[in-house]
């Protein structure tokens, strides 16, 4: 059985940073894709980004390109959203989520083909 727990989520004045993080325990050396949802009030889930833990290929949705980065660390088990240059519409609560058998282009952000998922952190931007 998959756990995660995410943190380091908080609020955050436009343009600031924040890193989440998320403790993944699964076997990294596997084909999983691991990545970050959100869910902002009154909208649906969003896929964040995505990354592959054989190859390290990652994927981002078109919103949050060139801002943030994700990136993982298998020898701690730990997967990491770095946001940077954040915005308003960035507010929400981000959660991690972990499937088998890796990521592809046309289904890394489908949150329906991920079984795992995390409590979720809630991440606030003010102007």
């Amino acid at each position: 059985q998959v756990h995660l727990a995410e943190s380091g989520g908080g609020s955050v004045q436009v343009g600031g940073s924040l890193r989440l993080s998320c403790t993944v325990s699964v076997d990294t050396s596997r084909n999983y894709c691991l990545g970050w949802f959100r869910q902002g009030p009154g909208n649906q889930r969003e896929g964040v980004a995505s990354i592959n833990t054989v190859t390290g290929f990652t994927y981002y949705g078109d919103s949050v390109k060139g801002r943030f980065t994700i990136s993982q660390d298998n020898a701690k088990n730990m997967l990491y959203l770095q946001m940077n240059n954040l915005k308003p519409e960035d507010t929400a609560i981000y959660y991690c989520v972990a499937k088998e058998k890796g990521c592809y282009s046309d289904s890394w952000s489908n949150s329906l083909l991920f079984p795992s998922w995390g409590q979720g952190t809630q991440v606030t931007v003010s102007s």
